[in-house]
């Protein structure tokens, strides 16, 4: 028996680290049962989960609340108004970055950049968009070789002067057509003037790094190019966009009408609240002369600043500026236009309203 116990005893092999390193653990699961790690902070968590519902709840019934409803009626109008251009806008950004050649500009528009910001002012009568699409191409077309001052010029005239603005201002205002003719020469004006002052007195380095430096890049097709621009274009305005939507429709609900009324009766100041107001409110170029023609309190010239404006300078346009060509580019330019946009207004509607 005593040599059978030792035969048993010589036959068990010398574990190793790794045996031991199992079998401690085991014997620990099999001494005290499965040992279970909570987080540090479970504490917080089960507090965040009990809350959630209480919080959930009172936020519901805060965003059923008139004014609230309101704001997201119009910053969904915003956005949802606007969108279909953006998306047309970014499309066609991505289409002239990819496929069209670079001599193709240098072609069309003056080699003196004096006489190319006025070209490219008018060119958008024939290439019409909204604002929101205006910002894209106009990036894209700096990066295909056009001279910034010229890009801006469009940048800021093709969602004013196009034919669906135009033929949309003569619809709201029956019977006054030194009111279209009004719009289309402060426009042109506001645009040429700007393109002019970013041409002498503008800066490369208030442009972000990746507006100045575009192009085709050769190992890629020109369709995978479309598509990667379309995209990195589409999604990163569209976050703007809604910044801006949403910046529009806190003013709507925030600014009560009596407000509107005491600035109607005096001239300057109604010039100035009204193009004030269309900055504020961001309403697209296609329907923002309908806004205009229902401010009846307020005069001719103040309703063309109203016009003139507000495709041009917008919380939406100033977002989507900011993202696309720099934050410091977007201060200095939007401040400018918004000055010059409003001496054009007051000086051509003096003459023609």
């Amino acid at each position: 028996m005593q040599k059978t116990d030792e035969r048993a005893v010589g036959a068990v092999e010398p574990s190793t680290g790794a045996d031991v390193a199992v079998a401690v653990p085991s014997a620990r699961a099999s001494a005290g049962g499965p040992r279970r790690d909570w987080p540090r902070h479970w504490p917080l968590l089960l507090g965040a989960c009990a809350l959630s519902g209480p919080a959930l709840y009172v936020l519901s019934r805060w965003m059923e609340q008139p004014a609230m409803q309101a704001w997201r009626t119009v910053a969904l109008a915003v956005t949802v108004q606007a969108l279909p251009f953006l998306l047309l806008g970014t499309a066609l950004s991505g289409a002239i970055n990819a496929f069209v050649p670079a001599r193709v500009f240098t072609r069309l528009l003056p080699r003196r950049p004096v006489l190319a910001v006025p070209v490219a002012g008018v060119a958008g009568v024939v290439l019409p968009g909204c604002e929101c699409a205006s910002v894209p191409v106009a990036n894209s077309l700096i990066g295909r070789g056009v001279t910034p001052a010229a890009a801006f010029a469009f940048l800021l005239s093709a969602p004013a002067i196009n034919p669906v603005v135009l033929t949309a201002t003569a619809i709201a205002f029956p019977g006054h057509p030194e009111m279209v003719l009004a719009r289309l020469l402060a426009s042109l004006a506001t645009a040429a003037v700007m393109g002019w002052l970013w041409l002498f007195l503008g800066r490369d380095t208030w442009l972000k790094p990746a507006v100045r430096h575009t192009g085709h890049q050769p190992e890629q097709s020109r369709l995978r190019e479309f598509r990667r621009g379309f995209q990195h274009d589409f999604l990163h305005a569209g976050g703007f966009l809604v910044l801006g939507a949403m910046a529009a429709a806190t003013f709507n609900v925030a600014v009560p009408r009596t407000v509107l009324d005491a600035f109607s009766g005096s001239p300057w100041l109604s010039v100035l609240f009204l193009a004030a107001l269309a900055i504020l409110l961001a309403v697209c170029s296609e329907a923002d002369a309908f806004v205009a023609a229902s401010l009846t309190g307020f005069s001719p010239v103040a309703r063309l600043a109203f016009m003139v404006v507000g495709p041009m300078v917008d919380l939406k346009l100033i977002a989507l500026q900011a993202g696309t060509f720099g934050r410091a580019f977007a201060v200095r330019f939007s401040t400018a236009t918004t000055v010059v946009a409003i001496l054009c207004s007051a000086l051509i509607g003096g003459v023609l309203l």
